[in-house]
């Protein structure tokens, strides 16, 4: 399960990293919740560059009565995902890059909810694979909609969730995003848990549970004390 990530890079960075023009100037966004715009790299098929796009999150297959269906559909299983009605065309033919730089799960203690976030250890930004799709509403108006993959836990994410979301290594963006690329095991090599040990982790506050809190003190550890390691205890 992926539910919850942050962005806060200018749009010079993520141009450079993402090798992408233009980007838009995104404001610094600490709490990214289902059925918001999210920033997006997709790969023109008639050029072949990369475009920067902001994109609904939650996957509306193009079958689908109404837009509601998105909101259901904002991870999609690594294991399942070339078979799956909702996924198995975008994952042949509409391939993205989501973007971020962290991203939160929860761990229930003594009937609690507590968040973690997780980010790499050099701070930089990163891609969680991504699926888009075109849908059109009764009234012919069109959304551009995606969903983010996932797939086992890595050591680090162990004990607090069975799951991750998949983040991309930088020298597969170029596989990942290529169209022509439709052969399901050569997609599936890359949606591998990302290793630990480029990783880090802390418990942040519960202000993170409310999707209205987009500051920065969702990513503040609880205390000066939770000074991130690659560790959870």
């Amino acid at each position: 399960m992926c539910g919850r990530f942050t962005l806060n890079q200018s749009a010079e960075a993520l141009a450079q990293v993402f090798h992408v023009e233009p980007v838009l100037d995104l404001a610094a966004d600490f709490n990214i919740a289902p059925t918001r715009m999210v920033a997006t790299v997709l790969q023109n098929p008639e050029s072949e560059k990369r475009e920067f796009k902001q994109l609904y999150w939650g996957l509306i297959p193009s079958w689908a009565k109404d837009a509601g269906m998105g909101a259901k559909l904002i991870n999609a299983r690594a294991e399942t995902v070339a078979e799956k009605p909702a996924f198995r065309s975008a994952f042949k033919h509409r391939r993205c890059l989501v973007l971020a730089d962290g991203f939160y799960e929860w761990q229930r203690q003594q009937g609690k909810k507590q968040p973690f976030y997780f980010r790499l250890q050099d701070r930089q930004p990163f891609a969680f694979a991504g699926l888009w799709e075109r849908w059109r509403s009764p009234a012919n108006e069109e959304v551009i909609s995606c969903t983010i993959l996932t797939t086992a836990a890595n050591e680090l994410l162990q004990p607090i969730h069975e799951r991750m979301p998949v983040i991309l290594e930088p020298k597969d963006y170029d596989l990942w995003l290529d169209s022509q690329v439709q052969t399901p095991q050569t997609l599936q090599e890359l949606l591998r848990p990302y290793p630990a040990p480029a990783m880090t982790a802390y418990p942040v506050s519960t202000l993170v549970n409310n999707s209205r809190h987009h500051s920065p003190e969702c990513i503040i550890p609880l205390s000066e004390k939770n000074v991130p390691t690659n560790q959870l205890n």
